[in-house]
């Protein structure tokens, strides 16, 4: 089943996003190997595909699991969390319905 994680960063985060961006995105491509990620990305802080200085407010990734556990267990080890850039996630069951 397909899962929205939803996570919010803290004040001021960039420094800690950059810092743990490698892991981060290691971690996303593999969920792209196994065929299992829909979309991820950031949400600028800003109206601007690049904030710059700004940074960003959090992050989305849509992504197919066996189990809402297993989603939330992926979420919880995420680079962003564990280096702080994170405040928190929530991870809901999602329905794709468009495109078909």
């Amino acid at each position: 089943m397909l899962y929205a994680i939803l996570s919010e960063d803290v004040e001021d985060s960039l420094a800690k996003r950059q810092a743990a961006r490698p892991a981060h995105i290691q971690r996303l491509q593999e969920l792209q190997n196994q065929g299992r990620l829909i979309l991820a990305g950031p949400h600028p802080a800003i109206d601007s595909e690049t904030p710059g200085d700004a940074g960003f407010t959090g992050s989305l990734v849509i992504a197919d699991f066996d189990s809402l556990a297993d989603a939330r267990q992926w979420a919880g080890a995420d680079p962003y969390l564990e280096s702080g850039a994170y405040a928190s996630f929530t991870v809901k069951p999602f329905k794709k319905v468009f495109p078909q």
